[in-house]
């Protein structure tokens, strides 16, 4: 009987609960990884972790609650997932998000909060799994980044700029441990179902700003994320360093969707015309 492609690995998930990182760990113990989930919620990732073993029964699946942006809670988690077969292979690191919330709407606080959810989460899984995935032996990181890495989105400059950033930090990551025989990666999504995106799938208007931009006509589901998570942290993808990949129906071949009118909805349009006309709404 041929073993498990992922057979004996031991997978690291931040954001475990949410919608791509619940996805990407039931693909990696479906091909046989055990798997720590780390999330901030103890019973959200406690419901995941039942649903993935109802789905794959005999998996390895275990949940350790905490911070993502701490070191502390991060450590604490890595130890725990060193902890099941004594090896480290896999980390995907999958906090993030951001908000709409044009330029002229940020401070130094808001804006930074932003770099932080996306910059800084990635960060500290990367620095304190290495050295246990040096000790493994080597070892996958794939990080989730995001389309708007790529494409200019008006409205979120904050959340693009945290995206972009992960990507510059992605490629410098590879270069570095890549004598440790550490490949780090990234995808990265567009407009996907998640708990955060429930609203955004649900509006008939929202969803056809954004699918009209993506050749294959429709937004993302988080399998679609987990299968490129899954071959960029497998054997499949052993030549493979540095990169992002994009998993978003086609978007970057075309433009950013018209968010306009969701800045409207969201602040009224007084404050989205002070802002078209290059006034500081939160400052008047």
């Amino acid at each position: 009987m041929t073993a498990a492609p992922l057979a004996g690995k031991t997978a690291f998930v931040t954001g475990g609960s949410g919608g791509i990182g619940s996805a990407c760990a039931e693909a990696l113990v479906r091909d046989g990884a055990a798997a720590l989930l780390m999330g901030r919620r103890a019973g959200a990732l406690e419901s995941t972790r039942k649903g993935i073993l109802e789905r794959c029964p005999g998996a390895t699946v275990v949940i350790h609650a905490g911070d993502a942006r701490k070191k502390e809670g991060v450590v604490a988690a890595l130890d725990a997932a060193w902890a099941l077969q004594g090896r480290l292979d896999i980390v995907i690191p999958t906090v993030g998000g951001g908000e709409i919330r044009p330029l002229l709407m940020h401070d130094e606080e808001t804006f930074l909060e932003n770099l932080s959810l996306n910059i800084i989460s990635a960060f500290l899984a990367v620095r304190y799994a290495a050295p246990l995935l040096a000790r493994s032996g080597g070892g996958s990181i794939v990080c989730i980044s995001s389309d708007s890495a790529k494409l200019v989105f008006p409205w979120i400059p904050a959340y693009c700029t945290a995206k972009a950033g992960l990507e510059a930090f992605v490629r410098c990551a590879a270069e570095e441990l890549s004598g440790q025989k550490i490949r780090v990666n990234a995808v990265r999504p567009g407009l996907t179902r998640a708990g955060s995106t429930a609203a955004l799938f649900a509006d008939p208007e929202i969803y056809r700003r954004f699918s009209e931009q993506k050749p294959l006509g429709r937004l993302g589901e988080p399998e679609d994320v987990a299968a490129g998570v899954r071959y960029l942290a497998g054997p499949e993808s052993s030549w493979v360093t540095g990169q992002s990949f994009a998993i978003e129906g086609g978007n970057e071949l075309r433009r950013a969707p018209d968010m306009g009118p969701m800045v409207e909805q969201i602040y009224g349009a007084e404050a989205f015309a002070a802002v078209l006309a290059g006034r500081a709404p939160f400052d008047e």
